[in-house]
């Protein structure tokens, strides 16, 4: 069994996460030739084609995927060692961008561990509703790491935790039979309110946006107040609150992933191996 280079890996990854070879070069700042060289390399290593190579891209074959499901752990796992050779405490900033439903509940202990465990590393946290704009700011440089929710079955990222869209309300709500349903949502942007929109409207059920904010609190102040029906994760429900599951159209499946910049420094790799290794993420991660 020969062995399989760490760069090749690296330039693997990134070309199966942009599915473009000259998008993935640009983000490794290498010559297209050199990353289509890379991969050829890594065939004959493997043993198999890994890639589909076509007019519009390129898309992973059965080996290929294999190979993805393993070459992102073997990587973590080689930089976290590498990492903690170099210093038991890095210095250096980390530039985290979220969704505020995630930093405020599911990342909250998971950062906090960060901090104690590395005092010296410097965080900011960014978060925004529109997961498009978390993962354009990452490929724009602007960000290290971004933790988005994203609709199950799509592309990008590694994806740590399923989950589905419920809708919820205040436990003494009265569901609207004749007039339009209203919504508290997020602003334009956000997959909640984009998803429940079009199964409204597939149902043909009336609608109309009666609150709409920039954060969860925002929104789920106007839920606990009566004044609409909110759109959440399942995972985040609190027991003040109720899952309408009659009624309402299913919303569709999601999953929370975790997307990388081609490069990361020493403290962007601490912090995501922190959020991979987590109890919250660690154990429902894809293998």
């Amino acid at each position: 069994m020969r062995d399989l280079p760490i760069s090749l890996l690296r330039t693997f990854l990134r070309v199966a996460d942009t599915a473009n070879l000259t998008e993935a070069a640009r983000q490794l700042h290498k010559a297209p030739s050199t990353v289509s060289m890379q991969l050829t390399r890594l065939e004959d290593l493997v043993g198999h084609p890994v890639l589909e190579r076509g007019q519009y891209g390129v898309r992973l074959t059965s080996s290929g995927q294999h190979l993805l499901n393993h070459a992102q752990q073997l990587l973590n796992l080689h930089d976290q060692i590498v990492g903690a050779l170099k210093s038991p405490h890095p210095i250096g900033k980390v530039r985290l961008g979220t969704h505020d439903q995630y930093a405020s509940r599911t990342l909250a202990p998971i950062l906090k561990a960060f901090v104690q465990r590395y005092p010296d590393a410097e965080l900011e946290v960014f978060c925004d509703h529109r997961p498009d704009r978390l993962v354009d700011m990452l490929e724009g440089g602007k960000l290290d790491l971004a933790l988005v929710e994203m609709l199950a079955g799509t592309e990008g990222g590694v994806r740590l935790k399923k989950d589905d869209l419920v809708w919820v309300s205040a436990h003494e709500y009265e569901y609207p039979t004749e007039s339009p349903l209203p919504l508290a949502v997020f602003d334009e942007g956000c997959y909640h309110r984009r998803y429940a929109c079009r199964a409204l409207d597939r149902a043909d059920i009336p609608w109309r946006i009666a609150f709409t904010s920039q954060s969860r609190a925002g929104v789920l102040a106007a839920v606990r107040a009566g004044i609409a029906v909110g759109i959440i994760p399942r995972h985040t429900v609190e027991q003040d609150l109720q899952i309408i599951s009659t009624a309402l159209p299913l919303l569709p499946d999601t999953e929370i992933a975790l997307f990388s910049a081609a490069r990361l420094n020493e403290v962007s790799a601490r912090l995501q191996q922190t959020i991979l290794d987590s109890q919250q993420f660690g154990e429902n991660r894809e293998r």
